[in-house]
């Protein structure tokens, strides 16, 4: 199975992306200038920063070449050369923004994460910073052919999938499913507490519901709990909600998420394996919201890092 691209009608994304060194092992627009979110109008959408991620092979080249194409985008940080840069991009999430910068009349803000760090993230959600966005529809705008990192975003879907069905009821709408999934990188997020719209999930998903269908149709179409009728737009879920059931899905997601609901659990001093814990976990009737916990502990200690990181990159 290979990850859809959705493909942009409108130029303007590729344009953006010609100003920037051209190495790049994945790059993609996200976010409300690309995705029409609800509450916003059409015009909001034109005028919106557009946000873009770069993947690259070599974070030192990568800097390089741009410092010497785009010296303006960086903070103060571009006198202490590439090296410098590329050893704060690895603190915290993995990722260097520059952000609010002109570039073919629109404000832009681009974030540069090395390809080894978004595979982690992808396969472990170790910051699931990167890997929360690449859970929402994205345009794909270029991607070379890295088998690896091809395998690490499907896997990320993949575990996206399996941790919804753990949070949600038995029976659920397709709409469920896509919010439990658009919220899962927001959990434990204190932006959201003291920035972000409240509704923000909501208004991501209403107006995509297309644009998630077509992120998660096959791997609906190929899980035993689910009948998904996508001609009818529906999809009719029994989740196996058994202790046996619960293990199996446990046991299925990322390592970094699983240690975090052992941390949960586990008094500390107490050294039990990891099976032996989520066993217990399945048997759990709060089983979801231990799985919850376990995802805002990942949010929320990548998210404060990368904001305070934010004082430093964008100046």
């Amino acid at each position: 199975m290979s990850l859809p691209v959705l493909s942009s009608s409108a130029v303007k994304f590729r344009r953006v992306l010609a100003h920037f060194p051209q190495e790049l092992s994945l790059a993609f627009a996200y976010g409300s200038g690309v995705f029409r979110q609800a509450g916003a109008s059409a015009e909001h959408g034109e005028t919106n920063m557009l946000d873009f991620v770069f993947v690259v092979d070599d974070a030192v080249a990568w800097h390089m070449t741009n410092l010497l194409k785009n010296r303006s985008h960086y903070s103060f940080l571009k006198f202490f050369g590439p090296k410098k840069i590329s050893t704060i991009q690895r603190y915290g999430a993995g990722i260097y923004y520059n952000t609010l910068v002109p570039c073919n009349g629109r404000m832009i803000k681009y974030g540069v994460i090395s390809t080894d760090a978004l595979i982690e993230d992808l396969f472990h959600w170790k910051t699931l910073y990167v890997a929360g966005r690449l859970q929402k529809p994205v345009k794909i705008l270029a991607q070379n052919e890295n088998s690896r990192l091809q395998a690490a975003l499907v896997s990320n879907l993949k575990s996206a999938v399996t941790a919804a069905f753990l949070m949600l009821p038995e029976s659920f709408s397709e709409e469920d499913l896509y919010m439990q999934i658009a919220g899962l990188s927001y959990s434990g997020d204190f932006r959201m507490v003291i920035g972000e719209d409240k509704s923000k999930v909501q208004n991501i998903v209403r107006p995509n519901v297309a644009h998630f269908q077509k992120l998660y149709s096959t791997i609906l179409q190929d899980c035993p709990q689910v009948v998904y009728k996508h001609q009818l737009g529906r999809l009719e879920a029994s989740i196996d909600k058994s202790p046996e059931g619960q293990f199996t899905q446990l046991m299925a997601l990322p390592k970094t998420l699983q240690q975090k609901i052992t941390a949960v659990v586990n008094p500390p001093g107490k050294n039990r394996d990891v099976e032996e814990i989520l066993l217990q976990v399945a048997h759990d009737p709060d089983c979801g919201c231990v799985v919850h916990q376990g995802i805002s502990g990942i949010v929320r200690s990548s998210s404060i890092v990368q904001s305070a990181k934010t004082i430093l990159t964008a100046g």
